[in-house]
């Protein structure tokens, strides 16, 4: 099922092509007014340019919107098309084309969303959590949009491999097996304890160079396969993911224990990676160090700039791990296209990454690799989100908190709840917030976390969107309570009320939002259509009565009801948040 946005977009390309002899991008994007219409053509300034370019003679942008109008044929689904401005060419789609697609949405399965025709293999890597440390704050954002671009792509039909790439291989390990080791081995250790030691580890390798070597040499000793430091690297790294399982659990992300493909996954492979690079002349020691020089990347000097792939010391770094993760995942996965959600301050490290990547002939031209990067979680002081000690906010401690607010908010609204209900409500709605909150922002930015907003019934949040759907749900239970059948039916959908046509609209541009989430991996833009949808159906809600309306009108607009909450809770299950349906 093609959407308004697609055929409209397909028969303007084609008057283009008749017009003016060019194939050219029609632009075609929703009005920015409704006053205007529903969908404007926006190509013919550029257009006017280019044939000016190519004729020698300059024809105003108006008059080649004039020239596509004349040939553009929308038959049935149109009732006006115009020229405003400069040469904008509007476009008010048909009350019964409208319906008529809103009853092909509604009776599928899918909402009419089609999968994508050339599916691709699409590695997801996101989450990455380190080793003998608790999951804190700085784990949110790759964890949950890393999550929704996989349920997302995975949806539209891609064939999608979630990897995980925890740390576990490099220097922090070696410091990590090495705190284990002088405070007496394992026995009894817990992760607060694991990640007390660690702390004290690092602080001693900052000021202390002996301890800095004892820990270069359990790092070579790990990295060499030492029993004994193999056993207290398996119980940390064991402590440690059991832990975040259970957080991945509670935050309702679809990461499990097969998709952990850390740096100790290719331990086997990096001496001979290193060698292998060395004998072909792609790597080249350079002070002492091994590494490969992608073109474009200098230092201060202006001199080449390596990617490090073997420190001076021996050992091996991130760079070697992850450069070992692609070359798995582009050879034996097969990857048409790898995502990387983390910090943008990795962005270097990415670009020289995939860099060396195509360099080696790993990557062909037709596989993409993204890298779609995040910024900080901000207290309210705007500052990097702490605690009052300076540490990390605990991802637990934060989701502990999210939830005792909501389960304060919901006892407030709705006392006569039983308490395990009220708890579950309560797991929803703030788990819930926290993810949206992060989730709705552009994903480049700094965002503030604030619990008091997140949590509103208000405004772009998940409660508001949460309420939206039980609102819908509670339609079809007052309904049934009236005895009136609520079954819906699509072939009933007839719009005529502007905020049906609104919603109708509006609905009809699922599919459009999702491919434009995936194209520039920003689930934002899945927020801000929720939140847009819901606002339409609470206009709907206010001015078209449903259960009050004549028979043939109400199961229309039971039907309107019922495409809407099918929506509101496939976007939610995309963005991973429960929606109840109660509050």
């Amino acid at each position: 099922m093609l959407t308004p946005l697609q055929q409209l977009e397909s028969r303007f390309r084609k008057a283009i092509r008749e017009a003016l002899d060019l194939d050219a991008d029609p632009q075609v994007a929703p009005a920015q007014s409704e006053s205007f219409g529903d969908y404007q053509c926006n190509a013919a300034m550029g257009l006017a340019r280019e044939s000016a370019r190519r004729s020698g003679e300059k024809t105003s942008p108006r008059a080649i919107a004039e020239k596509i109008m004349a040939r553009v044929d929308l038959g049935e689904m149109s009732t006006e098309v115009s020229v405003a401005g400069a040469g904008f060419i509007n476009v008010r789609l048909a009350p019964a084309w409208l319906s008529a697609q809103a009853r092909l949405a509604a009776a599928s399965a899918r909402l009419g969303v089609d999968p994508d025709p050339d599916p691709q293999t699409i590695v997801v890597d996101y989450s990455g959590p380190n080793i003998a440390k608790q999951m804190h704050v700085g784990h949110l954002r790759s964890t949950i949009i890393g999550d929704a671009l996989a349920r997302t792509l995975e949806f539209l039909g891609h064939r999608v491999i979630r990897q995980n790439h925890v740390g576990d291989w490099g220097l922090q390990m070696g410091m990590v097996t090495h705190a284990i080791e002088e405070a007496g081995g394992t026995a009894g250790l817990t992760l607060d304890r694991l990640e007390s030691l660690y702390r004290g580890i690092s602080a001693a390798v900052e000021s202390d160079p002996a301890t800095y070597q004892k820990v270069l040499a359990r790092t070579r000793a790990l990295q060499q396969a030492d029993p004994a430091t193999l056993e207290n690297w398996t119980y940390a790294r064991r402590l440690t993911l059991d832990a975040c399982h259970a957080l991945y659990r509670r935050l309702g992300v679809t990461l499990t224990e097969e998709h952990v493909r850390g740096e100790s996954a290719y331990a086997g492979e990096y001496a001979e990676l290193v060698e292998r690079l060395l004998a072909a002349g792609h790597a080249r020691y350079t002070e002492g160090a091994v590494g490969i020089f992608p073109p474009g990347f200098t230092n201060k000097e202006g001199e080449p700039r390596p990617f490090l792939i073997r420190s001076r010391d021996g050992t091996y770094q991130y760079p070697t791990f992850d450069l070992a993760a692609i070359r798995y995942r582009l050879l034996d996965l097969k990857a048409d296209r790898i995502i990387y959600t983390h910090d943008s301050r990795q962005a270097e490290h990415f670009a020289m990454l995939f860099a060396v990547a195509r360099l080696l002939g790993w990557a062909g031209e037709r596989v993409r690799l993204d890298f779609a990067p995040f910024g900080t979680v901000l207290g309210e002081d705007n500052r990097p989100l702490k605690t009052r000690t300076g540490e990390n906010v605990k991802l637990a401690d934060l989701l502990d908190e999210a939830e005792a607010r909501a389960l304060a908010i919901v006892s407030e609204k709705n006392p006569a709840l039983d308490e395990p209900l009220r708890r579950r409500i309560a797991h929803a709605v703030g788990v819930g917030a926290v993810k949206y909150a992060d989730l709705s922002k552009e994903r480049i930015s700094d965002y503030v976390f604030a619990f008091d907003r997140m949590l509103s019934f208000d405004g772009n949040t998940a409660p508001y969107l949460q309420n939206a759907f039980v609102r819908v749900r509670g339609i079809f239970r007052k309904a049934q309570a009236a005895g009136i059948d609520s079954d819906p039916a699509p072939e009933a959908i007839d719009l005529a009320a502007p905020q049906e046509l609104a919603l109708a609209r509006h609905l009809l541009r699922f599919q459009d939002v999702l491919l434009l989430v995936v194209r520039e991996l920003k689930p934002n833009h899945l927020c801000q259509y929720l939140f847009d949808l819901a606002a339409r159906f609470h206009q709907f809600f206010e001015h078209c009565p449903v259960i009050q309306s004549d028979p043939p009108l109400r199961r229309s607009r039971l039907a309107l009801c019922d495409l809407t909450g099918r929506t509101l809770g496939l976007g939610l299950d995309l963005l991973g948040i429960e929606h109840p349906e109660v509050m």
